[in-house]
């Protein structure tokens, strides 16, 4: 058997080449019949659609795996993907996000509305597997990942094992997932028939020295650092409905880098009030021992305050607490022709709710701690540049606050950085790199950004390094938010940016403040000749914010403008549209 160095050993393409050649001239030289025919490993191809990085992530980790058991396999982003491509596939395995309301991450949408398109050749010869990423706090959870494994059944492709959908707690069904995979592919490579050795590398000079891998310390979700929190400031006025902040993280001292257009995860704990009250409800004292997977054992309070959701209800959860209490109410919500009402009750109560409402169902801390789903960290698009704000990552931050069933509740992160941080104190933070939400590589090239409310986070960590960067490509920004004279965020850094030119246009949407309300898609059709002018002078498109609404309408408003005076029908906008992204000059980061 002729021995080779695998594609992810830390070697370039040409060393590998060299090496490969070395070993195979090697072994020619032996006797016949000491060589072995081995059979050419399995080929597969690793797919993932990912929004925030997550399910990217985890193809990576997957295909290196799979390279180092001695597959043949390769790992690709459904955005640069065609569906007439998956055809040639023999085995594919898709990791898949969801995002929105069920819908594909924007990498994939293009691949999928290809794959739906009903005259397309059925994938008779195609083995696959999907692993589904999602929320359970959503009803959407893993839409993306249960609608493309079903199209690919009905297009007579073969499961290699059923969909495995995952909740936001990933590394034990990922590991379980990946082991009866695995077990699975080498059952089918013991079946295949062997083939003959591919040629051997040829042999090339050792021109270029052996360089060992290059590794990185960095923050990580689960290994993040506990930054001090710099500055904390307000950035709405006393007379606005909501309260959004400014922080600042001091990273001086941490190695962490970042890039704009990249995300802070901020790892939150609950309210210790709200947890009291549980435990009062309860009866328990709080110093239990409870054990949590990968964080071991700790005493329930610990566990409530730092792990667990308590805040929000799902569908799962109240299941499960209906059926070991026997709750009416609770059962008879479940119905399928109850969803809408169902909704409507997870949407305004948390934990202590049903605990209140249907009590004695709790009788050991392992049944509740077993039922709750974990903590998870929230992430916010950076709004400070690199370059600008060296040693610090900034964060802007919309609280959370409302009033539900005589109870003030609130966003678990917002209010813990509003109520709870004072400056000096620190928090767990790591950065999630956002590849696909990039500044133009020529800086030369136009931009336009429309991120209303906290939308605007990225576009002033665009704006400040552009300017540090000495780009030249002219930049317009959409801001929108309910009132001037309150909620203008960054109002005298715009208005600066604006009148040294640097901000070549600044249009801004307050809806509160006339009569009929005006949004930041209004603005777009009111410039629409001009935006389209600078979509044909090659701007990169930007869009950040709200993803249920804003988002969409923003499409629309982009569609309508391409349209009309691009003097195309509906078909031919949605290919214009289409290509600025695949062209990577339409990019989203919405929530």
């Amino acid at each position: 058997m002729v021995p080779f160095v695998p594609d992810d050993a830390p070697f370039s393409k040409e060393q590998r080449a060299w090496l490969n050649g070395f070993l195979a001239g090697m072994f020619s030289s032996a006797p016949a019949k000491e060589i072995a025919v081995k059979p050419a490993p399995l080929k597969i191809s690793v797919f993932y659609a990912s929004q925030t990085g997550t399910a990217e992530g985890l193809a990576r980790k997957l295909t290196k795996d799979l390279k180092s058991k001695g597959f043949d396999a390769t790992l690709t982003s459904l955005e640069a993907y065609t569906s007439a491509a998956l055809a040639a596939e023999r085995y594919a395995i898709f990791i898949a996000s969801t995002y929105g309301q069920g819908e594909a991450p924007d990498s994939a949408q293009f691949f999928y509305e290809q794959v739906c398109v009903e005259h397309f050749p059925r994938y008779e010869n195609l083995q696959y597997a999907v692993f589904a990423l999602g929320d359970r706090h959503y009803e959407t959870f893993c839409k993306f990942g249960i609608d493309l494994d079903n199209k690919l059944a009905s297009l007579g492709a073969t499961r290699i094992l059923d969909r495995v959908e995952c909740d936001v707690e990933i590394d034990g069904p990922f590991a379980a997932w990946k082991e009866q995979l695995f077990r699975r592919l080498e059952a089918i490579s013991k079946e295949e028939p062997p083939d003959s050795l591919p040629p051997a590398s040829p042999v090339l000079p050792p021109s270029i020295a052996m360089a060992a891998p290059v590794s990185s310390a960095a923050a990580t979700r689960e290994h993040p650092y506990l930054a001090p929190l710099k500055e904390k400031r307000p950035l709405t006025r006393n007379g606005s409905t909501k309260l959004t902040l400014h922080l600042t993280w001091s990273i001086a001292e941490s190695g962490i880098r970042y890039e704009p257009g990249d995300a802070c995860g901020i790892i939150p704990h609950n309210d210790p009030v709200l947890v009291e009250e549980i435990l009062n409800l309860l009866r328990f004292s709080g110093e239990e021992q409870v054990e949590l997977s990968k964080a071991g054992a700790m005493p329930l309070k610990k566990a409530l305050e730092k792990y667990l959701v308590i805040t929000r209800l799902n569908r799962k959860l109240i299941e499960r607490y209906a059926k070991m209490g026997q709750c009416k109410r609770l059962l008879a919500l479940l119905a399928p022709e109850q969803q809408s009402h169902l909704e409507q009750y997870v949407y305004e109560r948390g934990l202590i709710d049903i605990l209140e409402e249907c009590p004695g169902v709790i009788h050991h801390p392992s049944e509740l701690v077993e039922m709750l789903p974990r903590l998870t960290p929230r992430l916010y698009s950076i709004s400070s540049s690199p370059s600008v704000h060296t040693g610090e990552v900034h964060t802007t931050i919309a609280v959370v606050r409302y009033r539900s069933l005589n109870r003030e509740r609130g966003g678990v992160c917002s209010t813990l950085v509003a109520d709870r941080v004072p400056v000096g104190e620190r928090l767990p933070i790591y950065i999630q790199p956002n590849k696909k939400f990039r500044l133009p590589e020529d800086p030369d090239t136009p931009v336009i950004m429309i991120g209303p409310g906290t939308g605007i986070a990225p576009f002033r960590a665009f704006l400040h390094e552009r300017r540090a960067r000495g780009a030249k490509g002219r930049n317009w920004l959409f801001f929108g938010e309910r009132n001037a004279a309150n909620d203008f965020l960054y109002r005298e850094e715009l208005e600066s940016m604006a009148a040294d030119g640097h901000l070549t246009r600044l249009d801004t949407a307050f809806s509160r403040d006339q009569e009929h309300k005006v949004y930041v898609q209004d603005r777009m059709m009111e410039n629409a000749p001009l935006f389209w002018s600078w979509l044909q002078d090659g701007a990169s498109l930007y869009v950040c914010g709200d993803a249920s609404r804003m988002a969409k309408d923003v499409d629309a408003a982009l569609h309508a403008i391409v349209a009309r005076h691009g003097n195309l029908d509906q078909e031919g906008a949605k290919e214009y549209v289409r290509q600025l992204k695949e062209d990577h000059r339409y990019h989203r980061d919405v929530y």
